[in-house]
This record gives C-alpha cells, sequence and structure tokens, in this order.
C-alpha cells in the first residue's frame, strides 16, 4: 500500500473517530448538561498537556530527521572517499590500478542494488558487501609503492580507504529503526490523551467544533506519521538515497 494512502487513511480514520465519538457522546449526554460550565482547572490541564505534547513531538520529529539527514551524510562520505581511491590510484601500474577501480566498481554496484534493498528490508547490510569492501582493502593496503611518487599517494589512499570502511560501519549503524518503543508509546499514549481533553472539555455538535475537533486529530496522526517515515532512513518514503553512488561512479553495476 503506498504511503500517501497510509496516511490519508490514517488522517481520515482520525477525522472519524473523535467525530462519532462526539455526536455519541452529545446524543448520550444528560438533557441539562452545560458544556459552558467545565471547570476552569480542566481547562489549565488541557493547555498544559497540549503544550508538553507539542514539545515532545518537536523533540521526536527533529531527532528523526537529524538521523535521516545523518545517515545521507553517511552515504555520500563513502562514496565520496571510494572515488578518491579510483581517483589516486592513477599514478599506480595498469594492472594495479585497474583491479582497484574494478573492485571498487564492483563493491559499488552490490550496495545501490543489492544492499540498498537488505537495508530496505531488513535494516541491516550485506555480508557479500563487507567482503567486496574486504577485497578493496586487500588491494589498497598490500600494494607496495616503486617509486617516491607512488610512495606519496599510498597514504592518502590509505585513509580514504579507512573513511569508506568508518562511514560503512555508520551507515550500518542507521540502517535500522532509531525511535524506541518506549518513545512511540508515550508518543501515541500522548496524542490519544490529548485528543481525550477534547471530550473532557465537553465540545458541542456545532459545525465549527467538530470541523476543529476533526482537524486538530488529523495534524496529530499527520505528525506522527511523519515521524514513523522518518524513522528508518533507509526504507520508507522520505528515504535517504544512493544517489551519491550513482553520481560518482556512473559505470558501476550490480
Amino acid at each position: 500500500m503506498p504511503e500517501w494512502l497510509v496516511l490519508t487513511l490514517a488522517m481520515l480514520a482520525a477525522c472519524v473517530v473523535v467525530v462519532v465519538i462526539t455526536l455519541v457522546r452529545h446524543r448520550r449526554a444528560p438533557e441539562d448538561e452545560d458544556p459552558n460550565e467545565t471547570p476552569d482547572v480542566i481547562e489549565y490541564m488541557t493547555m498544559w498537556i497540549g503544550v508538553v505534547y507539542a514539545i515532545v513531538l518537536g523533540l521526536a520529529i527533529a531527532g528523526v530527521w537529524e538521523a535521516r539527514s545523518a545517515a545521507q551524510d553517511h552515504v555520500q562520505a563513502e562514496a565520496q572517499a571510494l572515488h578518491e581511491i579510483s581517483e589516486r590510484v592513477r599514478v599506480y601500474p595498469a594492472d594495479v590500478r585497474d583491479r582497484i577501480r574494478d573492485d571498487v566498481n564492483a563493491y559499488v554496484g552490490h550496495v545501490v542494488t543489492t544492499e540498498w534493498e537488505s537495508m530496505a528490508d531488513t535494516g541491516q547490510l550485506t555480508e557479500r558487501g563487507t567482503e567486496l569492501l574486504h577485497e578493496v582493502r586487500v588491494d589498497v593496503t598490500d600494494y607496495r609503492p616503486a617509486t617516491d611518487f607512488e610512495a606519496q599517494a599510498y597514504q592518502p589512499v590509505l585513509d580514504q580507504m579507512a573513511t569508506a570502511d568508518q562511514a560503512r560501519n555508520a551507515r550500518a549503524d542507521s540502517a535500522a529503526p532509531t525511535m524506541p518503543g518506549v518513545v512511540w508509546f508515550g508518543l501515541i499514549g500522548g496524542g490519544a490523551a490529548t485528543i481525550g481533553m477534547i471530550f473532557a472539555l465537553q465540545i458541542r455538535r456545532t459545525t465549527r467544533e467538530l470541523i476543529l475537533a476533526g482537524l486538530f486529530s488529523a495534524l496529530i496522526a499527520f505528525l506522527l506519521f511523519l515521524i514513523w517515515d522518518f524513522d528508518a532512513p533507509y526504507s520508507r518514503g522520505i528515504a535517504a538515497s544512493a544517489d551519491p553512488f550513482l553520481s560518482l561512479f556512473p559505470d558501476a553495476k550490480g
């Protein structure tokens, strides 16, 4: 099911639930009930529950957005480091240079096809990707520079290899969802409590109040969906992409 459809259904469901509960409550309310006599303490509690929940939602959105941005930075750093390796080995002998570049292309091809799907489906990297990167490391570290010019390029290539390995490990750490279950419990429970306070204020069945209650519930549903969508940086709608690999290695194939 497309994510936009999931979002639409969630927002509509939130609106329908609030409207239905309001109508049922209004029908079963005593005839002498006066909505204008809501105690001040309830209005005060409602205000603070809304403020606290808004702060929690803001922090959660900021956290998952930062995690998503960091995930994209890891991809960019890894792709750039591998590109630097391919370019810097141009001073090596032709057979060594071509072997390193072929292994780099093989690794990149595996990442943008098989491994990217694995991250989206399971939140984990593949063993094959680890093996391919190890082959690149062996190619780089086992070569013995024959000239001073090659020796000058050797250490920078090693540094870029370490950067690529570090970025891959960071990508592995950020592939899984970042929000703990207890946080989701608080977000969903807080949303239910915040919407529930609408009924504590004894809203009436006027068109204006029903519309506002429905829009308020739909907004909370949208924000929760946004957090869920950002929570898995490599697998959901607004996800980190493999474009840095594809732009720097247009000829790489899986």
